[in-house]
């Protein structure tokens, strides 16, 4: 898979330069005007008009090409293997949180509080994900 993607990737990249460096060669609609008045682009090396139908269609193919590489790139991307059993099941079977009391027994160096001190609040088995890691007021 990682073969796969690292070729995708270089035809990609070899798409995009030639695509730029075609776009760079081609001239104008508003360039044939010159042509006719003597400007000397009419005896180039494709013939008057012979260039743009040879570029553009080289464009439009190397344009298909990196379409559908990006597609492919993004598609193998946000590939992810499926994975058996629910939620729930995942969560249950995660390890459980050191039954120290109280964040100062997961501090170094700090002394457990006194067990005449009001009791810690309970710390979440599973680290808090979405909504619950936003800090309220």
């Amino acid at each position: 898979m990682n073969v796969l993607l690292t070729l995708l990737l270089a035809v990609q990249i070899l798409a995009a330069l030639g695509m730029i460096g075609l776009i760079l060669i081609q001239h104008g609609k508003g360039a044939d005007m010159g042509a006719a008045f003597g400007s000397g682009s009419s005896g180039s090396l494709f013939g008057a008009s012979g260039s743009a139908n040879f570029l553009s269609r080289t464009t439009a193919v190397l344009a298909t090409i990196f379409f559908v590489c990006t597609l492919a790139l993004a598609y193998f991307g946000s590939y992810r293997a499926p994975e058996s059993g629910s939620v729930l099941e995942r969560a249950a079977t995660a390890p459980a949180a050191p039954a120290a009391s109280g964040a100062a027994a997961q501090i170094p160096g700090a002394t457990a509080p006194s067990s005449s001190a009001a009791p810690a609040a309970a710390v979440p088995a599973v680290p808090a994900s979405g909504a619950a890691q936003i800090p309220t007021k």
